[in-house]
C-alpha cells in the first residue's frame, strides 16, 4: 500500500510551484507508517496527488520531492534517466573549460534532493544528505554502474547536516578501486589535486572555478593575498595570471602542503609563492600595523552561518575581515569576497562589503558579481539552491 502525505489546507501553494521542499508544519496527517526515507505520494487537503516525495520523519523538511509526475516511479531506471540528463550538460561544460573534474549531481537542481555527486576523472563521490536519498543507495549505486561502467565509487556522507535526517556518518569506498592520497584533475589548462579521502567537502572546491579564472585575469604584475587558501587554487590561478607575489595563508599545514604540490605540478616559479600558517583574521591585523599592502586579495573564508539564529553575528564577521583586507589594498587593488552561506542573500552580502569600505574609509567600485560555477546549476523553483555569491570591489 502506497503511503499519503496530506498537507493543511492552503498549504500546497509551494508544490503548485514545483518547489521541492514539504516543512512539518505544513504536513495535516499522513496515511500509513512510512520507513525513515521511504517514497510517499503527496496528496493536498482535499486529496488531489501533487507530487512523489521521500519521508524524512525526524527532519524539519518532512519530504523531499523525487517526481512531480504521477506515472514516474522512483527506481534504478528513474536515477539512469536523471544520471543522464545531468551528464548531457556537464558534457558541454567540461568540454569549454577542459575539465575532467565537475558536479554531476548538484541535489534538487538536478531532480535529485539531498544527493550530491562529484566527479573527478573516473572517481565518483557521493554525499547522500537526506533520508530519503539513504533509502534509494542501492537503486543509486546501480544506475551509476549502468551509466560509468568505468568509474569507481567513493562515499563522503561524513557530513554533519546527516544527524538532522537521524542518519549516522558514512565514508569509505562503495564500488572499484580506492582513490589515491592526491588526484590531480584538470580545469582551465590548471591541474589541481584532490584529496577524496580526507579533504573538505568531497575533496576540492569545484563551485570555485569561474571566481579562479576572474582571480588569474586581474592577478598581472599584483602582489596577491590568498586568504583560508585551503589548497591554493586560487594561488595557482594567480601565478598563471602572471602575478609577482602570492601569499597564501590557512590554518592547515597539511592544506598548504598539497598548496606548494600544486604549485610545482604546474611548473610555476615557486619562488613568488608563500605558504603561511597562520589565523586570518590576526594575521591581518598584523599586516595592517606592519603597513604591509597588496593589489590582489581573495576572501574566501568557510561558511559563517549554520542556521538563522547566526546570520547577526555571521554578518559582524564578514564586515571585520572584509574592512582589513580593504585596509590593506593599495589604490586601484581588486578585493575577490566570497561568502559560501546558503543563508547569506546576495544583497545582504554587498551590503556587509558597502559598509566595510565604509569603515575601512575607503571608496569601492562593484566590479564583477560571481556565484556557483555552472555545473552546480539552480533550478528556477529552488532558488535556495544558489549558495555562493561574490564581488569583485575595487579600491578608487
Amino acid at each position: 500500500m502506497t503511503v499519503r502525505l496530506y498537507l493543511a489546507k492552503g498549504r500546497e501553494k509551494s508544490l503548485l510551484r514545483r518547489h521541492p521542499w514539504v516543512f512539518s508544519g505544513a504536513v495535516q496527517r499522513i496515511e500509513g507508517k512510512p520507513l525513515s526515507g521511504e517514497t510517499i505520494d503527496i496528496h493536498d487537503c482535499q486529496g488531489k496527488w501533487l507530487a512523489r516525495g521521500a519521508y524524512s520523519p525526524e527532519s524539519q523538511i518532512r519530504a523531499r520531492v523525487w517526481s512531480f509526475q504521477q506515472d514516474e516511479d522512483i527506481n534504478i531506471a528513474f536515477f539512469v534517466r536523471r544520471l543522464q540528463q545531468a551528464q548531457r550538460w556537464r558534457d558541454w561544460i567540461a568540454k569549454r573549460d577542459g575539465l575532467d573534474g565537475y558536479r554531476l549531481i548538484a541535489g534538487e537542481s538536478d531532480g535529485m534532493p539531498g544527493i550530491t555527486i562529484d566527479r573527478f576523472q573516473n572517481f565518483l563521490v557521493l554525499q547522500l544528505l537526506s533520508a530519503g536519498a539513504e533509502y534509494q543507495r542501492a537503486a543509486l549505486i546501480s544506475a551509476l554502474q549502468q551509466c560509468y561502467p568505468q568509474c569507481a565509487i567513493y562515499d563522503r556522507s561524513d557530513v554533519a547536516v546527516r544527524k538532522k535526517e537521524g542518519l549516522p556518518l558514512a565514508q569509505g569506498p562503495v564500488l572499484g578501486d580506492m582513490p589515491p592520497a592526491l588526484l590531480p584533475i584538470r580545469e582551465h589548462g590548471m591541474q589541481l589535486l584532490v584529496d577524496i579521502q580526507h579533504g573538505h567537502k568531497t575533496g576540492f572546491y569545484l563551485d570555485q572555478r569561474d571566481s579562479r579564472l576572474a582571480a588569474r585575469n586581474f592577478a598581472a604584475g599584483r602582489r596577491v593575498l590568498n586568504c583560508f587558501s585551503y589548497t591554493g587554487a586560487f594561488a595557482v590561478a594567480a601565478l598563471m595570471g602572471g602575478c609577482e607575489q602570492v601569499i597564501s595563508v590557512d590554518t592547515s599545514q597539511a592544506a598548504l602542503d598539497i598548496a606548494k604540490q600544486n604549485v610545482e605540478l604546474n611548473k610555476l616559479d615557486i619562488s613568488k609563492a608563500e605558504f603561511v600558517r597562520d589565523d586570518v583574521f590576526q594575521l591581518l591585523r598584523n599586516y595592517r600595523a606592519q603597513g604591509e599592502k597588496f593589489d590582489l586579495i581573495v576572501m574566501d573564508p568557510p561558511k559563517f552561518v549554520e542556521n538563522k539564529n547566526q546570520l547577526a553575528s555571521a554578518c559582524r564577521g564578514y564586515k571585520d575581515i572584509n574592512m582589513l583586507a580593504l585596509q590593506l589594498l593599495n589604490p586601484g587593488g581588486i578585493l575577490l569576497s566570497f561568502s559560501c552561506s546558503g543563508l547569506m542573500p546576495t544583497d545582504l552580502f554587498q551590503k556587509i562589503l558597502a559598509d566595510a569600505a565604509v569603515d575601512a574609509g575607503c571608496d569601492v567600485q562593484f566590479i564583477e558579481q560571481y556565484r556557483q560555477a555552472a555545473d552546480h546549476p539552480v533550478i528556477a523553483t529552488y532558488p535556495e539552491g544558489l549558495y555562493l555569491k561574490g564581488f569583485a570591489c575595487r579600491v578608487m
